[in-house]
């Protein structure tokens, strides 16, 4: 069954307290320990997993928490066809889908790693495959894969429905079986867009003064 990707925001914004971990708490506790703390260790973080395993919302969450305490940064993905070049009041660079990245950002990607690793400043990247994989040009591949490489894990089915149950159960919202097993094979499975989904649903339902059901859903589908 084709799953449905909806273009909804979330208004709070991707951050490491929103993340939900679950098998990816290791990653998630070594990026707090590195956005916590005053001298930050200039070796460089990659991580990688599959689509929907959380890369960009921790790159987003540590640009957040960096930017609440002033600092500058650069930021490139693969929607950027011509990255600006490394600007010294930089703190940190993030470098997302690096898997993506045509010969241009390769260049641009690598100048950046080299002037940040000479200048001591943080390098936080993320890619779909692990470094070894990466068709990359070789010497930013190996920078890539020579500091702290994190691999992320997709959640479980069982561990998307105890996460949509417990974040249904704060908001004061009963999701039944069937609702749930609706959301889960008619939309993206990532978890930020079943946490926008269930943002969206919850605001139609108070909305409409109905609870959440199949048609309920359909109809908000319809309405947008």
């Amino acid at each position: 069954m084709q799953q449905l990707a909806l273009d909804i925001g979330i208004e709070s914004g991707p951050s490491l307290q929103n993340f939900l971990a679950g098998p990816n708490q290791d990653a998630l506790s070594h990026l707090l320990l590195w956005t916590a703390g005053s001298t930050r260790s200039p070796v460089p973080i990659y991580l990688w997993g599959e689509s929907g395993s959380g890369k960009t919302h921790l790159l987003e969450g540590v640009r957040r928490e960096l930017r609440g305490q002033g600092a500058k940064l650069g930021w490139m993905d693969a929607s950027i066809a011509e990255p600006p070049p490394f600007d010294e009041s930089w703190s940190a660079v993030f470098m997302d889908q690096v898997h993506l990245y045509t010969a241009v950002q390769q260049h641009m990607a690598f100048n950046w790693f080299v002037n940040a690793q000479a200048l001591q400043r943080g390098v936080l990247a993320a890619g779909e495959l692990a470094p070894v994989q990466l068709k990359l040009r070789e010497d930013l591949r190996t920078r890539l894969g020579w500091g702290h490489v994190l691999g992320l894990q997709c959640l479980s089915e069982p561990e998307r429905r105890a996460v949509l149950r417990q974040e249904a159960d704060a908001r004061g919202i009963f999701l039944s079986d069937e609702v749930m097993s609706f959301m889960l094979n008619r939309f993206s499975r990532d978890l930020g867009s079943l946490m926008q989904l269930l943002d969206l649903l919850d605001k139609y339902a108070l909305k409409a003064q109905r609870g959440i059901s199949i048609p309920l859903i359909k109809a908000m589908l319809e309405s947008m």
